[in-house]
Order: C-alpha cells, then sequence, then structure tokens
C-alpha cells in the first residue's frame, strides 16, 4: 500500500494578489493624467456652499406637479416623443438598408472569383466611408444643423436621429451579413440570382432575429435620444424639460423626469419581449 500524500495546508494569502495590485496600479497611473486633464474634482460636490445650494435645487422638486392641465401637456409630450424616435428610426432604416445591401462583401458578385474588381471594391470603400460619416457626428449635432435650417420642432429631432442611426445601423447590419453563413448566398449568385434575391432568400433568413433584435434595441435608444434633442429644441418631453429646469420648476422637472423613466422602462420591457420572442 501507498502512503497517503500529507494534504498541504490552504494558502495563507491569495496567490494572485501581486498580479491584481499590480493592475490596480497600472490603471491608477494611466487614469490619473486623464482625471487630471479633465479637471474631475468630485469633492466640489460635497462643499458647503455647494452642498446648500443643491439641496435648495432638490427641495424643490417637492411636491411633483401634478394638475390636469400639466399632466395632459406631459402625456401629449410623452407621445410626441415616441413618435419622433420612431419616424427617425423608420428613415434610419431607409438609409441603412440600401447601404448595408452595397457595402456587403458577400453580396459581390465580382468576389466570388476571390478578389473584388476594381470597381465595386471602391464602391464599396466609398459606401463604407459614407456610414463612418454618418454615425460619427452625434445626433446632438445634427439637430443643432437641422433646428436652423427647418425650426424649432420635431422634425430637426427626426432627422438628427435618421442620420446618426442611420450609420449605425448600415455598420452593424453589415456586420451581421458578413459574419453569419455565406454559402447559401454564395450558391444563389453562382447559379444566376440577382444580388437582391441572394440576399432575400439567402442572407436575411439566417440573420433575421439579429438584426431585428439590434433594430429593437437601437429604437429604444433613439427614444432617449429623442428626449436629449428637446433640450436643443427638437420637440418632444425633452424640450419641455429644459423650459422648465429653465424657470426652476422643480415640481415639474420631478413629474417629467419620473415620466420619462416610466418610458424608458416600458421601452425595454418591450425590446426585452421582441428579443425573446424572436430568440
Amino acid at each position: 500500500m501507498s502512503a497517503t500524500a500529507p494534504l498541504r495546508p490552504p494558502p495563507s494569502r491569495d496567490p494572485a494578489w501581486l498580479g491584481r495590485v499590480f493592475w490596480i496600479g497600472a490603471v491608477l497611473v494611466v487614469a490619473w493624467p486623464l482625471f487630471v486633464a479633465t479637471e474631475f474634482r468630485p469633492w466640489v460636490l460635497f462643499e458647503r456652499d455647494n452642498l446648500k445650494v443643491t439641496l435648495q435645487f432638490l427641495g424643490s422638486f417637492v411636491p411633483p406637479a401634478h394638475s390636469a392641465e400639466f399632466l395632459a401637456m406631459v402625456a401629449r409630450e410623452t407621445w410626441r416623443t415616441v413618435a419622433i424616435a420612431t419616424a427617425g428610426m423608420t428613415l434610419a432604416l431607409v438609409v441603412a438598408v440600401p447601404m448595408t445591401l452595397l457595402s456587403t462583401r458577400v453580396l459581390s458578385v465580382s468576389a466570388l472569383s476571390g478578389r473584388m474588381a476594381r470597381g465595386p471594391f471602391w464602391l464599396r470603400q466609398a459606401v463604407r466611408w459614407a456610414l463612418i460619416v454618418l454615425r460619427s457626428v452625434p445626433e446632438l449635432v445634427w439637430a443643432l444643423v437641422f433646428v436652423r435650417v427647418v425650426g424649432l420642432g420635431p422634425t430637426a429631432g427626426v432627422l438628427a436621429i435618421a442620420l446618426t442611426y442611420g450609420g449605425m445601423l448600415g455598420k452593424v447590419y453589415g456586420e451581421i451579413l458578413e459574419s453569419g453563413e455565406t454559402h447559401a448566398t454564395q450558391t444563389l449568385l453562382r447559379n444566376g440570382s440577382s444580388r437582391l434575391q441572394a440576399f432575400l432568400f439567402g442572407l436575411l433568413p439566417q440573420n433575421a432575429a439579429e438584426l431585428t433584435s439590434y433594430t429593437v434595441y437601437r429604437w429604444e435608444c433613439a427614444i432617449r435620444s429623442s428626449v436629449v434633442l428637446g433640450f436643443v429644441g427638437a420637440g418632444g418631453l425633452g424640450q419641455q424639460l429644459d423650459a422648465s429646469m429653465k424657470m426652476f420648476n422643480g415640481g415639474e422637472v420631478l413629474t417629467m423626469l419620473a415620466v420619462f423613466v416610466a418610458l424608458v422602462a416600458l421601452a425595454d420591457r418591450v425590446s426585452a419581449g421582441l428579443r425573446r420572442a424572436l430568440g
């Protein structure tokens, strides 16, 4: 019989502590200059004068505004906010879908031989650069531009969301289509199908769930964006919230913030339900 090896006592300290200390120190060394550059000083919030002003501002939130006329206005602007987000996403799809089809390598007939022809290659690159430009400009900047062009109101918000989200959707749609299974699509193209037929019967059925899931997620984000865009005059709940904050009407601000939180929570539930149904 072989002697049983004695059990080793557990280590008295975490064997990985040295690595953790090293990486924590490395993060601090990298992050500290960033905090200095941004003048990040959170302790200023707790100075006596600043704390007094903060408490007075928060105290003005109580009680929340709840008059029938005000609540009717909030309901109307909330519906307008959802409409801005939905209309913006609809136009974003009009922008994104054609640009996705033009920029997706899988749908290139000349690429079947292994190397894409020069013309289609540069067209694809031009479309991709256009998508980069669209998504690189924040929707807030687009809204400022369109407010000057079309004036105050929801139109500026719809156009701003359409352009920025069109770039985002086009980029991610292309990545989804190119990362999936492409054998059926290539087979259709090799047998004489058009690019649109190859997309509808090859790529789309295999990636429909993921494409729809991402679209719904972006619609949820567009609802948040539409509120922010209201602060630059693009209409909706955000514009009313900005007006109440400028008038130091804390009760109205609290009511609209509560409605906005409920709106985002509802959009999140709808988004999650659709993802489960598609999954």
